[in-house]
């Protein structure tokens, strides 16, 4: 595989992690959001979730404390319906333009996949691009029944251990969760051991970008 360095290491680095629901971002890059709190100096993170009922909302504030230990971590989000979010259009924009109009210019955004099958999921890829225009957006998948996954082209890689501390933790911070039969151990572990073997490694993350500049 050939490394594609987005110079996050030196810090101090600035994440947007945009989700759709409470827990599509740690689903999708729990082991990325390790790697980064163990390896960038002064990390700081915004996570901008759009949909959430106040349960569901302070599991993701948990989680957010526990796969960013130690680092200064946000969690807004504008309670939005859950699997109506193209019908909130105007919301979930000025919920994005809201975050980049107060934030801090940001090093690297997540968000999700725009070939995701989930409406709302969609609706969150496809407005990131808008919204943060000089920006590096990277585009994380979630595995579903859909059955939608995408060809990736940008991975990182993780150890076993830091695959089983992310499955770890997600059972912790999202019991709700834990009853759905997607919510699975096999399938976090199935989905980077694929992306593992892509690129070349134990496990992975993967990830897309509409555009980014490569400089020496």
């Amino acid at each position: 595989m050939l490394p594609f360095q987005l110079g996050l290491i030196d810090g101090p680095v600035h994440l947007v992690a945009l989700g759709a629901h409470p827990d599509d971002i740690e689903i999708a890059c729990g082991g990325t959001l390790l790697k980064l709190a163990e390896s960038v100096p002064e990390l700081t993170a915004e996570f901008v979730i759009a949909t959430g009922t106040p349960l569901r909302l302070e599991e993701a504030r948990r989680a957010a404390e526990l796969f960013l230990p130690e680092c200064e971590v946000t969690v807004t989000s504008a309670e939005l319906p859950d699997g109506r979010l193209p019908a909130y259009w105007n919301q979930t924009k000025e919920l994005l333009e809201a975050t980049a109009r107060g934030s801090r210019r940001p090093d690297v955004v997540l968000a999700p996949s725009k070939h995701d099958a989930h409406q709302d999921h969609r609706l969150i890829a496809e407005l990131a691009p808008t919204v943060w225009r000089n920006h590096l957006v990277l585009h994380y998948e979630i595995p579903k029944w859909d059955g939608d996954l995408s060809r990736p082209w940008l991975y990182v890689e993780l150890t076993e251990e830091q695959l089983r501390d992310k499955i770890a933790l997600l059972h912790k911070a999202y019991p709700s969760q834990v009853p759905h039969d997607w919510f699975d151990e096999e399938v976090f572990a199935g989905l980077a051991r694929l992306r593992g073997m892509e690129c070349r490694a134990p496990y992975a993350e993967a990830f897309t970008t509409g555009k980014a500049t490569l400089t020496w």
